[in-house]
């Protein structure tokens, strides 16, 4: 699993051993059942937390307590039976192609980091990378004579991902205009993306990034990074792109994941009834 993946399921498995402190300080791992689950679960409904990331949390537990159970430290899984909450299919918010004009006309050049940022927001768009993805994206990943990205997505599996024209061209002024000029950490020496100590950029610093690009655009959506992630699959399915190469683009292990971008194409929604319904 990558980093930010186990740093996850340790702070969900966290979350119940707070909650059992407050509660039940003292009670021990093997003695925690069904019940005191189904109570942890109630006191996350309680402090507010979606059905997505309670359902993300119970599977953690699952995971958990089946691990203790293959030990010997508990007899059977007490999370086996519990019902993950039902969760709404949600429609990410996305950026039409002016907009998305607009965010990269408002990046000044003329400051230190004009040149990096516009490239952050153009890889993010024009590949539909992960923030995590685009943080560590290192220079010997970029082969631009061939037009490709090699991306090491979740799970650490790899995938190649066309680049176009403007974002190797924000790329490449980045840089030799601005890296070039960088007194780079050895460590950091592969890395694409720069701050100005010399080492590798956050997500928090993509974040705000992005946060101050949109706001200084005058857009008024809530946009993050990933953002522009659904913006570049939504954009490609619009245009007729076939699904089974955007869910290889966006490294998607499963094409249902990806077939929720053809339910934010209205156009083709409208399309299909037309074609294949009596009364379309």
């Amino acid at each position: 699993m990558s980093g930010n993946t186990i740093e996850g399921y340790v702070t969900d498995v966290g979350k119940l051993f707070s909650f059992l402190e407050m509660k039940q300080p003292g009670q021990a791992v093997r003695d925690i059942n069904q019940g005191v689950l189904r109570d942890f679960l109630a006191w996350l409904n309680e402090i507010g937390l979606s059905a997505r990331s309670q359902a993300r949390i119970l599977s953690g537990l699952k995971n958990y307590f089946r691990f203790l159970e293959i030990e010997n430290v508990v007899e059977e899984n007490p999370a086996t039976l519990l019902e993950t909450p039902r969760l709404s299919r949600h429609l990410p918010d996305v950026l039409n192609p002016a907009e998305i004009q607009k965010i990269l006309d408002s990046v000044d050049l003329s400051t230190p980091w004009g040149h990096r940022n516009k490239a952050i927001i153009e890889m993010l768009y024009g590949c539909g990378l992960r923030v995590s993805e685009l943080v560590n994206l290192k220079l010997s990943q970029i082969y631009f004579e061939e037009g490709y990205v090699r991306i090491l997505g979740k799970g650490s599996k790899e995938r190649l991902v066309p680049v176009g024209l403007p974002a190797r061209k924000a790329i490449e002024l980045y840089l030799s205009g601005t890296r070039v000029h960088q007194n780079i950490k050895k460590e950091f020496s592969d890395r694409v993306f720069i701050n100005n100590r010399g080492t590798g950029l956050t997500r928090i610093m993509v974040f705000n990034i992005v946060k101050q690009s949109v706001a200084k655009a005058g857009i008024r959506k809530k946009v993050s990074p990933h953002t522009f992630r659904h913006s570049f699959a939504t954009h490609l399915v619009e245009n007729g792109a076939d699904l089974r190469a955007v869910q290889e683009m966006l490294g998607h292990e499963s094409i249902l994941t990806t077939e929720i971008y053809t339910h934010l194409n209205r156009e083709f929604l409208r399309e299909t009834v037309r074609q294949y319904h009596p009364r379309g």
